[in-house]
């Protein structure tokens, strides 16, 4: 596949994801609007999602280990596992907000201010990771090595950042869901 036709489907599949978690969010479409239909366990993915997020955040601080060794081998099949774990989070996601249900964070005071910067900066940069996550694979799957690094400089720490503070942010407003 040439790198014209791979560039264009990173950007379509990040605008299109981008997109879809928007609307999602914007709570535009409510594809459970009756909340006694929603099965039991929708319950149980805000709690799942942290937990990929966490496993994503090991997963990653070995693979820098695993490279910085010289084990490209094991550092590759760690990507893979953790931009698997990814898309696993990304489907619960959309699954747990396609339902409609509001969640809403009941802090005060500084705390408030702290969990709402980094909820923002969380979300800003898993849009803005995406493509550059999805580059960073390409490049290192075609042994474009010097590509790679360029891009793992810029997808690394921010890929670890939304990992990271994915969980915080399930900490942090999962004693005030309200279902």
């Amino acid at each position: 596949m040439n790198d014209k036709i791979i560039y264009r489907a990173i950007i379509g599949l990040s605008i299109f994801v981008t997109l879809v978690v928007c609307i999602l969010q914007a709570k535009i479409f409510n594809f459970f609007p009756d909340k006694s239909v929603i099965p039991g366990w929708v319950f149980f993915l805000p709690k799942l999602n942290a937990l990929l997020n966490g496993s994503c955040t090991v997963l990653l601080l070995f693979s820098l280990y695993f490279i910085k060794n010289g084990q490209v081998h094991i550092h590759k099949k760690l990507n893979i596992t953790a931009f698997v774990f990814s898309c696993f989070f990304l489907v619960s996601y959309i699954i747990f907000h396609a339902t409609g249900i509001v969640t809403s964070y009941g802090g005060s005071g500084t705390v408030k201010w702290v969990y709402y910067f980094i909820l923002i900066t969380h979300i800003v940069l898993a849009a803005i990771v995406l493509p550059i996550v999805l580059f960073s694979f390409s490049s290192g799957l075609q042994l474009q090595v010097e590509k790679h690094r360029k891009l793992v400089r810029w997808s690394y720490p921010i890929w670890l950042y939304v990992t990271i503070t994915g969980v915080i942010v399930y900490l942090m407003i999962s004693p005030y869901y309200t279902f």
